[in-house]
């Protein structure tokens, strides 16, 4: 017999076994999610055969709770887009059950119905490291259209792959935002001890429920043990770690506000923010053709001369914004066709944008003359955008606003994205 998602296998290899649960086979990359609850992907081409130890069964999540109508509480929206959030694995069967009803979200998440009424629904499932920016205009439209219903707030959970970014899109395509809208993820599965889905979304609820905040924001583990979440600013945060719970950091920022996960206790960080009030203004468009290029060693023209044509590129490059051009000895010569690749596409429209492949800091392109000579070319400052911020904004930018436009605003801070406290002159401090 045939496994399927579900079952308990045994996957044989040439020189190894793995037991686990079959989480998907997909067409070079059978998922297995392993007796210690990490996930491992093997190549097809190395299995031998698949071995089915155990059928597994859809099973429901043990504690679901009434989801009455309190008075008094404020009401909350969470949207989902698949994702850990609301999952659970049976060890025992190997059955996985999704829900998405208000009643077995309390279930898993029972602190929840204390803090607000609820409310919620699958968007669509959305794997994170699949995001295009279609899947940011889905979720901004349904942003909107349950802000109608006069929610005090929305949660939206997440994969946590592109979760950073996906905040700083939605940050621009919700402009003039009236109400908090918090990304959650988890970056341990709901099925594991550890996990940090529960603690992610109460925190996000008590933060929505008792603050006057208002924008896109995220929250996140602050710490890797149990003690408080952080809420962090929807353009300047970054994953910093593949597993570790508190893996998101604001980089030339701070976070907005603490969550104490056992007292309740909010801090915020912050002298001021936005507040609550107001009409929900989306602006969900994208412009699709616009591209992000990092800059590293070897680098040929052609390359650079792909975007050609395209309506926007971001260059993610060295220290204070640079990209190889010049020839300091006869290995670089090619080095001679980048610069003349670069004025192509600018010439053909493209709007061209620099950042750093640095963490902090910003890009200062009249420094040296390789940043002088980028600008002539027509390459504009990033500041001190994040690659994947400054991406997504000149694609909304590009999606709602003429070029010309677009150019002027790239380099004006719009929703937190450019910090005009960090100094241009920072790369002179000791």
């Amino acid at each position: 017999m045939e496994a399927k998602a579900g079952d308990k296998v045994k996957v044989v290899c040439d020189n190894e076994e793995h037991k686990g649960i079959l989480i998907d086979r997909k067409k070079d990359v059978t998922v297995v999610k392993l007796e210690n609850g990490y996930n491992i992907g093997i190549e097809n081409k190395r299995i031998k055969k698949i071995e089915l130890l155990e059928k597994g069964k859809d099973i429901e999540i043990k504690y679901s709770r009434k989801a009455e109508t309190k008075k008094g509480l404020p009401k909350i929206s969470i949207l989902h887009t698949g994702g850990t959030i609301a999952s659970k694995v049976d060890y025992r069967t190997g059955g996985v059950y999704s829900s998405f009803k208000p009643e077995d979200l309390l279930g898993m998440f029972p602190e929840l119905g204390d803090i607000a009424n609820f409310d919620s629904r699958l968007i669509s499932n959305m794997w994170s490291d699949d995001l295009r920016f279609r899947h940011i205009s889905v979720i901004a439209e349904a942003v909107a259209e349950e802000a109608k219903k006069g929610v005090e707030g929305i949660i939206i959970g997440m994969g946590t792959d592109n979760l950073a970014v996906a905040s700083a899109g939605l940050a621009f395509a919700l402009e003039g935002c009236p109400i908090p809208v918090i990304l959650v993820g988890a970056q341990r599965s709901s099925d594991r001890g550890s996990s940090d889905a529960a603690m992610n979304m109460v925190c996000a609820a008590e933060f929505i429920a008792r603050t006057d905040f208002a924008g896109v924001a995220i929250c996140m583990h602050d710490y890797t043990s149990d003690d408080r979440c952080a809420i962090l600013p929807a353009c300047k945060t970054k994953k910093l770690h593949s597993s570790r719970r508190d893996a998101f950091k604001p980089v030339n920022d701070s976070p907005i506000a603490f969550v104490d996960y056992k007292t309740r206790k909010i801090q915020f960080k912050r002298a001021e923010h936005a507040k609550k009030g107001g009409k929900m203004l989306a602006k969900p468009k994208f412009e699709e053709k616009v591209g992000l290029l990092k800059v590293h060693v070897n680098m040929f023209p052609e390359q650079f001369s792909l975007y050609k044509g395209w309506k926007g590129l971001v260059i993610e490059g060295t220290g204070l914004g640079h990209t190889p051009g010049q020839v300091p000895n006869e290995w670089c010569e090619i080095h001679k066709k980048i610069y003349p690749a670069i004025k192509e596409v600018t010439d053909s429209g493209c709007v061209v944008v620099m950042t750093t492949n640095t963490i902090f800091g910003r890009v200062q392109m009249n420094v040296y003359d390789k940043g002088r000579d980028l600008q002539q070319l027509g390459v504009l400052s990033g500041e001190d955008m994040l690659a994947e911020t400054a991406l997504m904004k000149l694609a909304w930018l590009l999606g709602n606003h003429t070029a010309a436009e677009a150019k002027k605003l790239v380099g004006q801070n719009l929703r937190g994205e450019i910090n005009q406290r960090i100094s241009g002159t920072e790369f002179l401090e000791e």
